[in-house]
């Protein structure tokens, strides 16, 4: 991860000529390495949906039951969950560099062996491994991207969302095409693809000039106990087990084969890309960036109860499934500019607790959707779904008084380009 002296050398320079960044504010101006990591980046978040097509082939083929299937997503966001509250003190210790590469490394070897796998238990094994690498990574290119890109810390992560979103949208397609053939095909193609990843950082990222400032192993948990990273966190944690319900559980009651989900997801990734490169940054340029994550959330919620009423039916759960997506797009953009907003604290620490967090709320909810659609209806898991996102709005809305500087932040932002854009 990117040293606070980086960003503040970043900054510095910004501020300092004015004049010559403005007309280069754009998310497509940027640096050859931050290219390469928004490139691995995309490849990383494949890993998320790239499973979905396949965990009814997984089952079959493995004689696996729905909540072991489940548990892929459930190993592999625990593990990354719980790895974020230790990937920057490494980072800083070894450079970001380094913790790249040694993240992609690691998905490189674990996606193999999962593909290699005799038994569901081994590939809920392995994806715990991917995951551990998937940390190391993720956490570590958002902070690279914010502190290397040009154009500012909102453009940076609309890069990081955009590439959230490609990468959530090719995922399920790929692995609906490769799952065709076989269920261990979208797990060999994540291995190739994540050894060109560490292929490009390897060539196109420098080794950083200076030696990073080492941050304590305590930081995150520190961090955490700042009352608007903690709000933003937990609000996080409900949104994710919405997120994973419908992310993880859906394809279940959709009955459709590989093709058919990687078709659907791929249709929801691109609404996720979409809205959070498009939608949310219009929207915060309107409204207040808290006003926006509750009012969005609780519009997830009613598609999440749409999606219990329409279960039964492919078109409208496909619908849902989409409108969902766009939902989540614009969730995920100004959730993550409103933590990298809420303190004080170096970047690469407020994004791993918050992540820490996050992750570990999604890794409940699958198996946990499963359980409940067991023991009562299919319909169930997404009314369950639906609640826990009202409550992550409720915690927004009660902690509004912790995070109102979110907002102030964002006014502050456009007043400084409109002072940029007049005095060119």
């Amino acid at each position: 991860m990117i040293a606070t002296a980086t960003d503040t050398a970043t900054t510095a320079t910004t501020t300092k000529h004015p004049a010559k960044t403005a007309p280069k504010n754009s998310i497509l101006h940027q640096p050859k390495a931050v290219w390469a990591v928004a490139f691995a980046c995309v490849i990383a978040f494949m890993g998320i949906g790239l499973v979905d097509p396949i965990l009814p082939a997984i089952a079959e083929s493995l004689d696996a039951t729905q909540t072991q299937t489940s548990l892929l997503f459930t190993s592999y966001l625990l593990i990354t969950g719980v790895a974020m509250l230790f990937t920057s003190w490494l980072s800083t210790r070894i450079g970001a560099r380094k913790t790249l590469l040694i993240g992609l490394a690691l998905i490189v070897a674990f996606a193999l062996a999962a593909g290699l796998s005799q038994n569901v238990e081994s590939v809920i094994g392995f994806r715990a491994g991917w995951g551990l690498g998937n940390a190391l990574f993720i956490s570590t290119a958002l902070a690279t991207i914010v502190g290397a890109a040009s154009g500012g810390a909102s453009s940076a992560i609309i890069l990081y969302e955009a590439a959230l979103g490609l990468g959530i949208a090719i995922g399920p397609l790929l692995g609906g095409l490769l799952g065709s053939i076989s269920w261990r095909g979208p797990f060999f193609g994540t291995s190739v693809l994540m050894a060109i990843g560490f292929i490009a950082i390897a060539t196109l990222m420098k080794k950083e000039p200076t030696k990073p400032t080492p941050t304590p192993l305590s930081a995150p948990f520190k961090a955490l106990a700042k009352p608007a990273l903690s709000i933003l966190a937990i609000a996080a944690l409900f949104y994710n087990i919405g997120f994973f319900i419908l992310l993880a559980y859906t394809p279940f009651p959709l009955g459709l084969d590989e093709m058919g989900l990687g078709l659907t997801f791929f249709g929801w990734g691109i609404a996720v890309a979409i809205t959070s490169v498009w939608v949310a940054p219009w929207l915060t340029r309107r409204i207040p960036r808290s006003r926006v994550l509750w009012t969005v959330l609780l519009l997830l919620g009613v598609d999440l109860v749409l999606a219990g009423v329409f279960v039964d039916s492919v078109p409208g759960l496909i619908t849902c499934v989409v409108a969902g997506g766009a939902l989540l797009g614009v969730m995920n953009t100004v959730l993550t500019e409103s933590v990298m907003a809420a303190t004080d604290l170096p970047r690469p620490v407020a994004s791993s607790a918050y992540s820490a967090v996050r992750f570990i709320g999604g890794a409940v909810a699958p198996p946990a959707a499963s359980l409940i659609a067991g023991l009562f209806t299919a319909a169930t898991p997404f009314y369950v779904a639906a609640g826990s996102v009202v409550i992550a709005s409720i915690i927004v809305i009660a902690g509004h008084r912790a995070i109102a500087h979110i907002d102030r932040e964002e006014e502050d932002e456009l007043v400084e380009a409109e002072a940029i854009t007049a005095g060119e």
